[in-house]
């Protein structure tokens, strides 16, 4: 019963994310358009004391930009938003492509090559470099440097 059990959480686990419920009261759960698309009537329009329009005029306008942004948005989101979401689709499988079978080899392919030529530089910096180093510090070490103030 305990491995049938497992057998099927395990399958929950694996589950298809193509097919994963979406949540449609929270839709920005990782909260990325957070700063960007806040945009309130008070954000656009606003009367500083001393210039006050009639108040029928202000809470009509405030009802139509309110209401106008809404539909507009999910006219524009009817129309464009399946191809767009087709287009983003498409975009990120080309860059998810493009780095699986392209990006990553090739800096992997790199990082081998240049660990061969790093032993070789190594070699030559140690076998060339070290002992001419080595005699100028020697010749340069006796060095003194006195400062004097004279009046």
């Amino acid at each position: 019963m305990a491995e049938e059990r497992s057998e099927l959480e395990e399958r929950i686990i694996i589950k298809d994310q193509h097919t994963k419920e979406i949540d449609l009261v929270n839709r920005d759960p990782k909260h990325i358009n957070e700063d960007v698309v806040k945009v309130d009537f008070e954000d656009v329009i606003a009367e500083p004391v001393g210039t006050y329009s009639f108040d029928g005029v202000w809470k009509t306008s405030y009802t139509t930009f309110t209401v106008s942004k809404y539909w507009c948005y999910r006219l524009l989101s009817a129309i464009l938003g399946i191809p767009l979401a087709v287009v983003w689709g498409f975009l990120f499988a080309l860059i998810s492509f493009c780095h699986i079978w392209a990006v990553v080899p090739c800096i992997k392919s790199y990082l081998i090559e240049i660990q061969c030529v790093s032993r070789i530089y190594s070699l030559c910096i140690h076998t060339f470099c070290d002992p001419l180093f080595e005699a100028l510090s020697k010749i340069c070490g006796n060095i003194r440097v006195a400062l004097r103030k004279e009046i």
